[in-house]
């Protein structure tokens, strides 16, 4: 059974909406973490919808802090337990884009997953394994998970952007290489990059700039 995830929406400013933009958070944090990145966006893409999802589990001793899967190097879980929340993550990711696309009247390719650090990880770990590929993904500061099994289980290849700071101490930097080339090998033709230059942790200017870029030339927003 999945559990449902609440979210926040911020309407497009024109009224009409023709595409949709799902930030999907980092580990620790909310929806709204993100959706403040709909402000700077929006002007650009006057006729998209922001939607931000809360992750399904809360964060030991963080009230307002949500998360995807359990990290064993940060909370002391087990691999396993790790696998088992992606997986279950994964069945709720993909239950909401079918309820908010159907709610909301928008096919797939009208759709982009933007995620941060853990929310990137869930995006390229569940896009590629939807039966319709959403319009693109783009993803900060993360880094794909069990890239041997990628091959045999997509299904849907869209366009995907990388992007990651080169100060990065949480996510070392060198994951965005390693992405890049598994996807690769899986057959995506369309996989770009950019290193934010002084960035840790982050979304810079310059990396927000590259992903406005990238959601108007390659998702048609």
């Amino acid at each position: 059974m999945t559990r449902v995830l609440n979210a926040e929406k911020r309407a497009p400013l024109s009224g009409e909406t023709r595409s949709a933009v799902v930030f999907l958070h980092g580990y620790g944090a909310n929806g709204a973490d993100l959706l403040g990145l709909a402000d700077p966006l929006a002007e650009h893409l006057p006729d998209t919808m922001f939607v931000a999802p809360d992750a399904p589990e809360s964060v030991p001793g963080a009230p307002m802090g949500y998360q995807w899967f359990p990290i064993p190097w940060i909370d002391g879980s087990s691999e396993e337990e790790a696998e088992r929340g992606l997986l279950a993550a994964a069945q709720d990711l993909d239950a909401f884009l079918d309820a908010f696309m159907v709610d909301e009247d928008l096919l797939p390719e009208q759709v982009c997953l933007f995620g941060f650090s853990q929310g990137t990880m869930m995006s390229l770990h569940v896009a590629p394994r939807r039966e319709d590929p959403v319009a693109g993904i783009v993803g900060f500061s993360g880094r794909l998970l069990r890239p041997e099994l990628l091959p045999d289980e997509v299904v849907s290849k869209m366009p995907v952007l990388l992007v990651h700071g080169d100060e990065d101490d949480v996510v070392p930097p060198q994951s965005l290489p390693l992405a890049a080339e598994a996807l690769q090998e899986a057959g995506f033709k369309e996989v770009f990059a950019h290193i934010m230059k002084g960035t840790a942790h982050g979304i810079a200017p310059d990396g927000l700039s590259v992903a406005l870029a990238f959601m108007r030339d390659k998702c048609g927003f």
